[in-house]
């Protein structure tokens, strides 16, 4: 090649370089101003006051969007302590409030177990009527999952509106995902919930075909509506099927480099958002609300020495997460079950604290991830109680104390991180030409130097790699 060809090259490379540095920069110039807009769309989505929310018959799908003013929240305590109870109406408020609501009222019933046909007790429903026509509330919203009888006929009890906890947190999911992945999968979420709780009025809204062989009682109203929602489904799981194509991609093609992926999991609202930003400066939006994030955010970052590996912001989790959304997000959620490491971020300020450990391992394992090596980070160090943090760094033997807000403890946590990351296994000593630097950078990026040393007639390392960077060293 000659001088020229080699200026040439120089002058494109500098090229490619300040601009990849101009974007970057515009880039995070718009993380700011793009994180107000999110929050200002989020606000938009609030409910406005003055809907009505009474119960009317429809005989189309009952798509019911949740309106929601002001609820009424009705919970039964069947295991644990008071505190336990307490704590799961407090979270149940929390979703309502998320959700755009004002609660009202709520009420606990000590149970063996839920009414099989109203969810509570019958002198508890009345109570509950008096509680909705006291406060003027427009909605019942019940902590646990009620099968379709239950809602009927505590709707007919109550005179207002009844949704379950399943309905809410899904109406939430459906406020707040941004993507079409995360639209989709959150649509088919729902439809799977919906499906069994359709109405209609019965066997008087038979359609007939006709013609000969068409006559009769033909398929009734709700059968149609049941179709159509089945046919929609499919299209969704289609739908979702090809975008994962897309995220399976990018994945496969992280693990061919050899990049590890590091997983940051937690209860929702635990702060993962804010400690990607503070890790990477991603600009995720940050909102003191559940379930604020729902897409994941994939974000490169790298050891002191150069050793590249990615965080991962994933949706939060939650004590009874429904099935359907699990099921629809899975394809979101194989970014916890394939990650190297998993960072599980605790919220160090919540009243129960182990209690949102038990059922974040709960989900974890359920998507196949409870083999992965994982790291407790208990984040809000700067405002939970001193005894609490004390209690869960005794209680869990690789744990660490931070504050993504202030940055305390954060830089303990990524040496931590970058200590667990899985190591290279093959073990190099060459000298690499001057002329083949992508080499020496690719070591840098994906191995783990142990000694670096500059000679006339090029670098020498002694590293360890992976096989596939060792055999192109070998082949010099």
């Amino acid at each position: 090649m000659s001088e020229k060809d080699k200026s040439l090259d120089f002058d494109i490379d500098q090229l490619i370089r300040e601009n990849a540095q101009a974007v970057a920069d515009y880039e995070n110039s718009e993380n700011v101003e793009n994180q107000q807009q999110d929050l200002q769309d989020r606000q938009a989505l609030r409910r406005v006051a003055g809907l009505s929310t009474e119960l009317q018959d429809v005989t189309d799908a009952e798509y019911r969007q949740l309106r929601l003013e002001k609820v009424v929240l009705v919970g039964v305590w069947t295991e644990g302590t008071a505190q336990d109870a307490d704590n799961s109406l407090k979270e149940l408020a929390a979703l309502a409030e998320t959700a755009g609501s004002e609660v009202m009222e709520g009420l606990i019933q000590r149970r063996d177990k839920p009414d099989s046909a109203t969810f509570i007790g019958s002198g508890k429903v009345k109570e509950v009527r008096e509680a909705v026509i006291a406060t003027g509330a427009d909605t019942v919203v019940c902590d646990g999952e009620l099968s379709p009888a239950q809602l009927r006929t505590l709707e007919q009890k109550v005179k207002v509106k009844v949704i379950d906890r399943t309905a809410l947190i899904l109406d939430i999911f459906a406020q707040h995902a941004k993507s079409r992945e995360g639209k989709a999968q959150v649509e088919l979420a729902q439809m799977s919930y919906m499906l069994p709780r359709l109405r209609g009025w019965g066997d008087s809204l038979s359609r007939q075909a006709g013609g000969i062989g068409g006559r009769g009682p033909g398929e009734t109203k709700i059968e149609t509506d049941r179709r159509r929602i089945n046919d929609k489904m499919a299209k969704l799981r289609r739908e979702i099927k090809e975008m994962k194509t897309s995220r399976d991609t990018k994945r496969s093609e992280r693990r061919r480099n050899n990049i590890p992926s590091v997983a940051i999991a937690g209860y929702t609202n635990a702060g993962k958002s804010s400690l990607l930003n503070h890790l990477t400066g991603a600009g995720v939006l940050v909102e003191n609300a559940l379930f604020a994030t729902l897409d994941p955010t994939v974000r490169k970052t790298q050891t002191p020495d150069g050793r590249i590996y990615t965080l991962v912001d994933t949706v939060g989790f939650v004590r009874h997460l429904p099935h359907q959304l699990v099921e629809a997000f899975k394809s979101t959620l194989e970014e916890v079950s394939e990650a190297d490491l998993i960072v599980h971020l605790v919220d160090g300020s919540h009243p129960d604290p182990m209690e949102q450990i038990r059922a974040v391992r709960e989900v974890i394992d359920e998507i196949g991830g409870g083999e992965i090596m994982e790291i407790i980070a208990i984040n809000k160090a700067d405002i939970a109680k001193p005894e609490v943090v004390m209690e869960l760094l005794r209680k869990e033997s690789n744990a660490y104390a931070i504050s993504a807000r202030t940055g305390y403890g954060v830089d303990t946590l990524v040496k931590a991180i970058e200590a667990a990351l899985p190591k290279p296994k093959v073990e190099i000593k060459a000298v690499i030409p001057f002329n083949r630097g992508d080499l020496v950078s690719a070591v840098h990026e994906r191995g783990e130097i142990i000694s670096e040393e500059y000679l006339p007639e090029g670098t020498k390392l002694h590293a360890m790699v992976d096989g596939a960077l060792a055999r192109k060293i070998e082949l010099l």
